[in-house]
């Protein structure tokens, strides 16, 4: 038997001096053997020429990465996402209702006429799978303490989108306890939650690793989230965890204990996390309010607009042409340094409809946007700090010539401080898909948006008066004794503390460490 490649090597070296009759005899073997080679034989039948590209695919194939725009079922990689505690779950019930706008599913599960008309599924494996009868449903898991939050989406519009069985809801809640989230009532609910986790990943051919949506200032949101945190790390240990957390606001408090909670919550998830992009309620209500124009902001209006920010972070998951096809590209592009993984988001352009049909919002408008306080997501001023990565992540009508106008526009303005010691490099994604608006929304429709993700050290401005909160407490052992009462230890507190306090020195070093010779450096983009 004849080796496929070699054999016909050889068979094509020696057919010269065949007589005809043995020249037919070859080429009835040859039709037999899998065709490999481009280059056509004169005793082969010639392969039918490619037809060429459109013009419209030649244009989208000229600013498209090396990476694969249509990965095949088999390669796709799943995302699960885990939503804890009453703001994990609300943040989770707007990105849902978004994200089934964007690919075209039904509140029950199944594509719209329209969409099954366009006869394509790509993207769809990464955040649902497919029953049988060609429901989709989210790889998603509801985790609470409490039934009440859970219960409205097991009775609301989608329902029958979701499993039900993926919907874990104990019967106590955490009190705005972290002791009680993590040690106490969280214990009892922990191996349930983790078994639906199992089950979720055993229906995924390769997966990716997990999103988690919760608050810092909760009981359930900073206990339970930083339990399972760790017990993910246990069982999944290779796999990218990616945060989305609500940070206590300034100003805006909705509980007395929310420092504690977030300090001893950052504290145990440290180790635990990849990547933490944090939102605070308070910059957020002036964002609604100074953009949109909603005088009295309620959950919704914030939860959709953290929607279009998580939406724009995870459409590279999910769509063509993007620079992040994997969530570990994210630690890659945005954190040198394990513990330094807290990126500053900002999204732009945020517009009501009244005001939609009077801006341009060109590329050069919105990428500047983004660099402005008032579009960040937290409460702090990145003037006050350097940059050490940046991450513009661009959907719709967008071009890199104009991307690379903007940026360059941006070098010119010297606004933008990074570290000596890193190149101003600013990593650029594009994504086709342009950004979707929810029906009677806030929000106006836009044919193109940009989300930054900034690693930068002014977010250390956030953790400093975090930790400030917390000395004028605990100075007095103010509280103290409800999370002893839940079996703590005190030492925990001064330990997070300590924690805390390294962490904001790791920034300060961040921006202080510099190393001569760097000023020259080319930015790449």
């Amino acid at each position: 038997m004849l080796d496929e490649g070699h054999g016909r090597s050889r068979l094509r070296y020696r057919e010269l001096s065949l007589a005809p009759s043995a020249i037919n005899t070859l080429n009835l073997l040859r039709r037999q053997l899998p065709t490999t080679l481009d280059t056509p034989s004169p005793l082969l039948p010639t392969r039918s020429p490619r037809p060429a590209p459109s013009a419209s695919a030649q244009k989208a194939s000229s600013y498209t990465n090396s990476y694969s725009l249509h990965p095949s079922p088999s390669t796709m990689r799943e995302v699960i996402s885990l939503n804890v505690g009453q703001a994990g779950c609300q943040i989770a019930n707007s990105c849902w209702e978004l994200y089934c706008l964007e690919h075209g599913i039904q509140p029950d599960g199944y594509l719209t006429e329209e969409r099954k008309a366009k006869n394509d599924d790509h993207g769809f494996s990464t955040f649902f799978s497919e029953t049988g009868q060609g429901k989709y449903v989210p790889r998603t898991i509801y985790a609470d303490l409490e039934p009440n939050v859970v219960d409205e989406v097991r009775t609301g519009t989608y329902r029958s989108l979701f499993h039900p069985e993926y919907m874990v809801t104990g019967k106590e809640d955490a009190s705005n306890n972290y002791a009680r989230g993590h040690y106490t009532v969280g214990k009892e609910l922990i191996d349930q939650v983790l078994d639906k986790v199992r089950r979720v990943a055993d229906n995924c051919s390769g997966l990716q690793g997990f999103l988690v949506f919760h608050s810092f200032g909760g009981g359930t949101g900073s206990g339970f989230g930083a339990l399972l945190m760790e017990r993910l790390s246990v069982d999944y240990g290779k796999k990218c965890k990616l945060e989305f957390c609500v940070y206590p606001a300034p100003q805006v408090a909705t509980s007395v204990v929310e420092p504690y909670n977030s300090i001893l919550t950052t504290h145990t998830t440290l180790e635990h996390s990849d990547c933490s992009f944090m939102v605070d309620n308070e910059a957020i209500y002036d964002i609604c309010r100074r953009n949109l124009g909603i005088e009295r902001p309620n959950y919704e209006n914030l939860n959709r607009l953290i929607a279009q920010v998580v939406s724009s972070i995870t459409a590279s998951l999910r769509f063509d042409g993007s620079l992040n096809v994997d969530l570990n590209e994210f630690q890659t592009n945005l954190v040198p340094y394990p513990r330094i993984h807290f990126p500053l988001v900002a999204y732009a352009p945020v517009v009501s409809a009244a005001k939609a049909a009077h801006e341009a919002n060109s590329v050069m408008e919105i990428t500047n946007a983004c660099f402005e306080p008032n579009n960040q997501m937290v409460k702090c001023d990145p003037r006050n700090g350097k940059y050490m990565a940046t991450c513009l992540l661009y959907r719709g009508d967008v071009v890199p010539k104009d991307t690379h106008a903007a940026i360059a526009h941006l070098k010119t303005k010297r606004t933008i401080q990074f570290v000596d010691w890193c190149p101003t490099g600013f990593k650029i994604g594009i994504c086709y898909q342009p950004p979707q608006n929810v029906p009677n929304g806030d929000l106006a429709g836009v044919n193109r948006a940009v989300c930054m993700l900034s690693n930068t050290t002014a977010i250390s401005e956030a953790w400093s008066a975090l930790s400030h909160k917390f000395d004028l407490m605990y100075s007095k052992r103010a509280f103290v004794h409800w999370y002893v009462g839940e079996g703590m230890e005190e030492g925990e507190f001064s330990e997070a503390r300590e924690d805390l306090a390294a962490l904001e020195r790791d920034y300060d070093e961040v921006a202080a460490d510099s190393l001569e010779g760097e000023e020259g450096v080319e930015a790449e983009y």
